[in-house]
């Protein structure tokens, strides 16, 4: 993904990358340098957004341990 810089130095974050981050209008980003001479973009005040498969951790319940599942499994014949 490209993009152009304007004359006063500004740029146009492709909507992939802002949902990606979780940044929308007034969010606020901090521009990092990483040793290898890259810059990285990181959102401030946010989490990067949760996955969807995420989200669903933890909600099958406690549910039966292993035994009560083998137990049920296994005929006592």
């Amino acid at each position: 993904m490209g993009t152009t810089v304007t004359s006063k130095g500004q740029v146009t974050i492709p909507k992939a990358v802002r949902d990606f981050l979780g940044i929308g209008p007034g969010s606020k980003v901090e521009f990092r340098r990483a040793g290898d001479g890259k810059v990285i973009v990181v959102p401030l005040g946010k989490n990067r957004p949760v996955s969807r498969f995420e989200q669903l951790r933890g909600h099958a319940g406690a549910g039966m341990t292993t035994d009560e599942i083998m137990a049920l499994t296994r005929s006592d014949d």
